[in-house]
């Protein structure tokens, strides 16, 4: 598979399917527990969005998730996780055969996270943006119990502005720069994005989160480059002008986030590293997954207590893992 346009600078296909799921069903599908399936990768960024927010408003028996496996092909997406390679309640070997459902003459992207409506298979949405602010908003009355607010009325302008910076130098700024074409379309991604790090590291630096004294959408957005940052983009992406573990406001930040109920735990190190380095085959032709990095550091103290803040707010952090959702020993870091 090609991810890259010799000479040409990185521009992501964002035609997602935008119906949403709402309370009052005005685009045709109404909130309802146990209707859908949210379909994500703990490999991808961006469906580890959904998967902390689902997690940290206690959603799993109103939204159930099927997990595929780390590695995709041209077609799709696989649940070659699952017993006989499918996926126990759609029934299917492939994402992309929700999609078709939905629209036989499907050519855009098959991507996670996706939510499946389960009585016809097809595929509602995939706008991985929305997906989140919809949990936290349309799915409220099935929160858990001392669920956190993660997007509170107060703060959602000042949220979605630091979203948008943080996804166009950050969260699609490593993109821009793995999977640029050209040395210019690289070196203004690398400059875009470290200048942007610079900026975050000096707002955390005063303050443990970056909206408010609580976690909010915006900490799970950023929460999910960082992670990957070390163990695919500094060396795969040529993002290297320092390790995350090298910043150390940012890394204090990141650890604090890792070692918070609801994120670490939804974190495979195994599976990110593999979906990286196996699928982008011309930026990895060998297919050799590296071994590293040192995965020890992720439980190591933080010292972001000593700035205060209050992580679930008037909350509570989730409870255990649920069945079947715990990550596999061995994938995640020694210790979590």
């Amino acid at each position: 598979m090609n991810y890259v346009s010799p000479g040409k600078e990185y521009s992501r296909d964002s035609r997602y399917i935008t119906t949403r799921i709402t309370a009052d069903g005005r685009d045709g599908y109404a909130v309802e527990p146990g209707r859908y399936r949210l379909v994500v990768s703990r490999a991808c960024p961006w469906a580890s969005r959904a998967v902390i927010v689902r997690r940290l408003l206690g959603l799993e028996q109103a939204l159930p998730m099927a997990i595929a496996g780390p590695v995709h092909d041209e077609h799709s997406w696989t649940f070659d996780l699952d017993p006989g390679g499918r996926d126990p309640v759609l029934g299917i070997e492939r994402l992309e055969e929700a999609y078709l459902a939905l629209d036989p003459g499907y050519d855009r992207g098959i991507t996670v996270p996706a939510i499946v409506d389960v009585p016809t298979g097809k595929v509602v949405t995939n706008d991985f943006p929305q997906i989140t602010i919809d949990m936290s908003l349309e799915w409220a009355p099935h929160h858990r119990a001392g669920a956190p607010v993660l997007y509170p009325p107060a703060l959602r302008a000042h949220i979605d502005a630091v979203n948008e910076v943080v996804y166009r130098d950050v969260n699609n700024g490593v993109y821009r720069a793995g999977f640029a074409g050209s040395q210019e379309a690289y070196a203004d991604a690398y400059e875009r994005l470290f200048a942007r790090l610079d900026w975050l590291s000096d707002r955390l630096a005063g303050s443990r989160y970056l909206v408010g004294d609580t976690i909010t959408e915006a900490d799970v957005r950023l929460f999910t480059t960082l992670v990957r940052f070390d163990a695919v983009y500094h060396g795969h992406f040529k993002c290297n002008r320092r390790k995350l573990s090298e910043m150390p406001v940012l890394w204090a930040y990141a650890r604090d986030l890792f070692q918070t109920p609801g994120f670490g735990d939804t974190v495979d190190f195994d599976h990110i590293k593999r979906h990286y380095h196996l699928v982008h085959s011309d930026i990895n032709p060998t297919g050799i997954v590296p071994e590293g990095p040192d995965l020890a550091g992720w439980t190591a103290p933080h010292g972001r207590h000593a700035l205060g803040g209050r992580p679930f707010g008037d909350g509570t952090p989730p409870g255990p893992v649920a069945p079947g959702e715990t990550v596999p020993a061995g994938h995640t870091a020694p210790g979590a």
